[in-house]
């Protein structure tokens, strides 16, 4: 195996990884609340916009600005479930309502962001510079550390989801909303976690790649829509498939790069939704549970 094709796969599991914390993000709302966000991209894109601030004009140290992203869209993302979904819950035409909501506040925070900053391309620099080589092999550290963060989320993640009570909490609210209630749980608590957590995630995603691939106002719609294909790829609502969806999609598309060009991306990414629903209408781990 050449070279050239090791660093389009390294390249892809980085890519990978973006699509495995925005779709973690999507899972975690569609296992909760049965609702698909599609304000979501737009969490991605402040995540990024929190980032480039942060270095540039607070002159913050990477790693505090990452954090800080990842708490300033934390609560957008609590504020958004409590101020504009909360109202809309167990109401009549909720699966409608929250669509159009959703879109509109996505119209909305795109038209915002490019008013503050403009349309032109924000470049961020890299939080670790240099290379690690290896056999000849060169890999930045900015991304070895992409791999290294999204790897320890996802654990960590996993493990508030299955050992702690704010998971027992999310997934019982997810299976039976009613008998969680009765049990004493407060579900719009869950949800406006939920909603944080999800945020949080897609922020997190931003703000280790903003300095590989720039910001902008627009660049939540294409993630959202990466995002969904995960999810669905995957298995709605199950956190092991956005992880396996993520690397398939993140790898092929990398691969494609350097067989075809990078114009069939969408293309090849589509292709393999096809593929796999073909035989797996549900997703890879559609029957799994939180």
């Amino acid at each position: 195996m050449g070279l050239e094709v090791i660093e389009q796969i390294v390249n892809g599991l980085v890519l990978g990884s973006m699509y495995t914390l925005v779709a973690s993000g999507l899972s975690l709302i569609w296992g909760s609340l049965k609702m698909l966000n599609f304000t979501h991209g737009e969490f991605y894109m402040l995540g990024g916009f929190m980032t480039y601030l942060a270095i540039t004009s607070m002159k913050l140290p990477p790693p505090i600005a990452l954090l800080f992203a990842v708490i300033v869209v934390f609560i957008l993302g609590a504020f958004f479930q409590k101020v504009f979904i909360r109202p809309l819950i167990d109401k009549p035409g909720w699966d409608v309502s929250h669509i159009v909501m959703t879109l509109g506040l996505s119209i909305f925070l795109q038209n915002f962001a490019l008013n503050v900053w403009g349309e032109k391309i924000q470049n961020v620099p890299y939080f670790i510079s240099g290379n690690l080589e290896v056999l000849g092999l060169r890999l930045s550290y900015q991304r070895i550390m992409i791999l290294l963060v999204t790897i320890i989320v996802m654990f960590l993640l996993s493990f508030l989801l299955k050992k702690t009570r704010l998971g027992w909490a999310l997934r019982a609210t997810a299976q039976d909303r009613e008998s969680a209630t009765l049990y004493g749980i407060n579900i719009h608590n869950v949800y406006m976690w939920t909603l944080g957590l999800s945020a949080a995630l897609a922020a997190l995603a931003a703000a280790m790649l903003t300095p590989i691939f720039s910001v902008n106002p627009w660049m939540g719609s294409a993630i959202l829509t990466k995002g969904f294909i995960v999810c669905v790829l995957g298995g709605l609502g199950s956190l092991e498939g956005a992880i396996l969806g993520g690397i398939i999609l993140g790898t092929a598309e990398s691969l494609c790069v350097l067989v075809w060009s990078s114009e069939w991306k969408d293309v090849v990414s589509i292709a393999i939704l096809v593929l796999v629903l073909w035989f797996r209408p549900a997703g890879l781990f559609g029957t799994k549970e939180w």
